[in-house]
């Protein structure tokens, strides 16, 4: 399958990358600069309004998008008719979009905690690098589900991805966490 922008990456059980272990990450863009994702699975332990204090108050989780620029914020959401510039990546997931206007239509109950995930950072891949980490099978590729982003629990999206794939991807999505107990 074609890695392209609305894919997801889902990483091999041995990775042994800790930024990718057991990780799933929604593929935004691919173009000839490169590939950029999120990590869907890797809720951190903090708030938004603790990062942004002038936030409306919201418990929408804030994950750690990847190890690429830690210093900036971005968003995934199911209100893309009601964010300009936001970019529909798949079907009912947007990424970005008019940040203030989030910020009003947050304040003001149009857009809920549900609606929005917030990601600190980002993963990135130069242009070839991606395809080489595809050629040494660290990665599977699948087709990304809104519910995957906005129902499933993060911390069995990897097993639950695996496990809708079948097969031996149900097996895989069994194996303990730890190499040891393998």
């Amino acid at each position: 399958m074609e890695v392209k922008a609305g894919k997801i990456l889902v990483s091999e059980p041995f990775m042994l990358d800790p930024n990718f272990k057991r990780s799933v990450v929604l593929i935004c863009e691919k173009n000839e600069d490169g590939t950029t994702g999120l990590i869907l699975n890797r809720p951190l332990d903090v708030s938004l309004n603790e990062l942004l204090p002038d936030f409306p108050d919201t418990k929408a989780g804030v994950f750690m998008g990847g190890p690429v620029a830690v210093d900036s914020l971005h968003f995934l959401h199911n209100v893309g008719d009601l964010l300009d510039d936001s970019i529909e990546v798949s079907k009912g997931v947007f990424w970005g979009g008019d940040f203030e206007k989030l910020r009003f239509l947050m304040e003001n109950g149009l857009i809920n905690d549900h609606n929005v995930r917030f990601f600190i950072g980002y993963s990135g891949w130069e242009p070839g690098q991606l395809e080489g980490e595809m050629n040494e099978a660290s990665w599977l590729v699948d087709d990304m589900d809104a519910n995957y982003l906005f129902r499933v629990k993060p911390f069995v999206l990897w097993q639950t991805v695996l496990h809708n794939k079948g097969d031996i991807y149900t097996v895989i999505a069994q194996m303990p966490d730890s190499d040891s107990l393998n």
